[in-house]
């Protein structure tokens, strides 16, 4: 198959990965099927490439255990954090996310949410993200930044400001050992590619929702999720639940690595976890936010006509009842009038408390949890294992 060609979806089966180049290399290679099977042989492939050289040059330097630096290999948290849990992470993430949102964006369609004269608009939708997510400029670019960008970020502000076993500073300047090469120049590029690709297909999920949000959907006030039908989309956030996993291990082995080798405390970075949570949550929940306007004109003209309807049965239900309007043999008891009166207030109820956007509560505090878990064992580094317990035991008792 030509690299450059793109993979042809039928209009229904949306996804954000199964394209690129990236994916038809891994299909050429036999590293990945048509849905995305083998994952084990991609894990391995990639650890290897990023990991196994640093360890084998790192024993030809003599700088795994310790000798001459201060942070040699074997204690870099970091790194280990990065490309043996972080790195797969990312991979496995692929089909996590594959096989959940696919059915997420199908239910426009079963749930008859799309208009028939808006279909067009909706599989344009779907072929306009689809082509961005198979561009192969966009994945050059990403390569890029990575280069241009990503390394000078790593060397200027996350590098450790002391002798490692990837190199030592002088005059202010990072001087790579060997493995600190192959680091700069294949492993963490490597990394932040697969990391900065995520990114770019939150944004296209965000562009198509932007996109699906401009069209007038059928939508209902009284559906019981309370979002008008949409309340499915909730689930689309927990979809990405691996990537924010991944992000909250990246800043939990940076926040190590300052930990044991600079001195710093955790509390020092509590600003930088709090902005992690709010920036994921943005990142993945935020796009729903486009069908707010949306909703709140549902809410606003569902009361309206809802609470017209309600005007009228209630006027006939109190003459009809309350001022004689009833024929003399029909019996209050068993009347259906008492149960339409019930159910047309229900309804009014559900109206009246229609969400302005697919987001609930537990969505948010999931999502929240995930993204600061993987930070939770560096409290060992603020308390002991029986302090914590006690404080846990004082939450619960």
């Amino acid at each position: 198959m030509n690299p450059g060609a793109r993979l042809v979806t039928p209009p229904q089966d949306f996804s954000l990965v199964l394209g690129g180049p990236l994916f038809q290399f891994w299909r050429r290679s036999r590293l990945a099927g048509d849905a995305l099977q083998l994952l084990h042989r991609r894990v391995i492939v990639l650890t290897t490439l990023a990991w196994l050289p640093l360890l084998v040059l790192s024993i030809a330097e003599g700088r795994v255990w310790g000798g001459s630096v201060a942070v040699p290999f074997a204690k870099d948290l970091e790194l280990h954090v990065r490309l043996l849990l972080v790195l797969p992470l990312l991979v496995f993430a692929e089909l996590f996310v594959h096989q959940r949102l696919a059915p997420v964006v199908r239910q426009f369609t079963d749930r008859g949410l799309i208009p028939g004269a808006a279909q067009g608009r909706f599989d344009a939708a779907i072929a306009s993200a689809m082509g961005l997510r198979n561009s192969a400029p966009a994945e050059g670019l990403l390569i890029a930044l990575v280069y241009v960008v990503g390394l000078f970020v790593w060397r200027t502000q996350v590098a450790l400001d002391t002798s490692s076993w990837y190199g030592v500073v002088v005059d202010g300047k990072l001087q790579p050992s060997m493995a600190g090469w192959w680091l700069g120049c294949v492993s963490l590029p490597l990394f932040q590619f697969l990391l900065l690709r995520w990114y770019f297909r939150l944004f296209i999920w965000a562009r198509f929702l932007w996109q699906v949000a401009r069209i007038e959907l059928t939508l209902v006030p009284t559906h019981p999720d309370r979002c008008g039908g949409l309340g499915f989309l909730a689930f689309a956030g927990q979809a990405f639940s691996p990537v924010l996993a991944a992000q909250g291990m990246i800043l939990a082995g940076l926040i190590a690595d300052k930990v044991f080798f600079a001195g710093a405390k955790l509390l020092d970075f509590r600003f930088q976890i709090a902005g992690l949570v709010a920036f994921m949550l943005l990142a993945v929940l935020g796009p729903l936010m486009l069908f707010s306007p949306m909703l709140a004109d549902l809410r606003r003209k569902g009361v309206r006509e809802y609470g017209a309807l309600a005007q009228h049965y209630v006027r006939e239900f109190d003459n009809k009842w309350l001022r004689g309007g009833a024929p003399a043999h029909e019996p209050l008891i068993g009347s259906p009038d008492l149960q339409s009166l019930a159910d047309l207030s229900n309804s009014f109820e559900v109206v009246k408390g229609m969400r302005i956007a697919p987001i609930t509560l537990q969505s948010v505090v999931q999502l929240a949890v995930v993204s600061v878990l993987p930070i939770a064992p560096l409290l060992l580094t603020m308390f002991s294992v029986e302090q914590l317990l006690a404080q846990l035991l004082k939450l619960v008792f």
